[in-house]
């Protein structure tokens, strides 16, 4: 799998190659990581990628041309490979989920452009990109965190990097539902006690106790994926039931 990261600032991700759970896939090309400098790209002395917008306002628009001479080179580089996808991060984008991370996973990887400034050109957005990603209704001043954020949810993913894994198999979304509490040592803490269920060594039971946190909490706070996972039918008459007693 291989990602090939369009920035003004690859200097960004050094740090993150270099530590935590995701490092032994990206050490050992599991999952290769290229970054491509985008004033490489530009065609004159100042190595402009940018300038002003027509029509006026405010900030600055990336350039098509040394966008499209960046995007050339690297699937010159990536001859002979599946094609990959481009995807730009955007305000503008759909929102990034854990399905969709779970598609990439299986993929050969992607293209990603981490826009600045005011944005992109949007001929080179209609030439070229396959997907517009975004992390929420917020703004950032790059899609380099966005890209950060994918490649460490699209990385996490792979066999062998989790030390186990059903690790990934029990995180929140990946069953369409927010994860259940977790506990630790030590077993009493001032007047917090962990739940008696889970030191019971009863399989059944603590899984049913975790169904039952993982419908409370979900029903709680994200009741919106409740009705998806409803209308999916994700959801068993046991968990219909448990949802009933929660009356919320």
């Amino acid at each position: 799998m291989r990602f090939d990261v369009l920035t003004l600032f690859p200097e960004l991700f050094d740090p993150f190659l270099r530590v935590g759970v995701t490092r032994r896939a990206y050490e050992s090309a599991q999952v290769d990581v290229r970054l491509w400098q985008l004033r490489d790209h530009a065609d004159d002395n100042y190595r402009r990628i940018d300038d002003r917008p027509y029509g006026g306002g405010p900030g600055m628009v990336m350039l098509v041309e040394p966008l499209e001479r960046a995007l050339a080179a690297v699937r010159a580089d990536r001859d002979g490979q599946q094609r990959a996808p481009l995807i730009m991060f955007s305000p503008a984008g759909a929102p990034l989920t854990q399905a969709r991370v779970q598609q990439l996973s299986r993929g050969p990887g992607a293209i990603l452009l981490c826009g600045r400034y005011e944005g992109v050109d949007q001929r080179f957005v209609d030439r070229h990109v396959d997907e517009e990603i975004s992390l929420g209704d917020f703004v950032l001043s790059g899609g380099e965190l966005p890209a950060l954020a994918l490649l460490d949810a699209v990385t996490r993913l792979q066999p062998g990097v989790l030390h186990d894994a059903a690790s990934h198999e029990q995180d929140s979304f990946s069953d369409g539902l927010l994860d259940c509490p977790h506990y630790s040592r030590p077993e009493v803490l001032g007047p917090d006690a962990v739940p008696p269920v889970l030191l019971s060594g009863h399989h059944a039971q603590i899984a049913r106790w975790r169904r039952e946190r993982q419908l409370e909490q979900t029903a709680r706070r994200r009741p919106d994926l409740i009705e998806v996972a409803r209308a999916n039918g994700r959801l068993s008459a046991a968990d219909e039931q448990m949802l009933a007693r929660f009356k919320l």
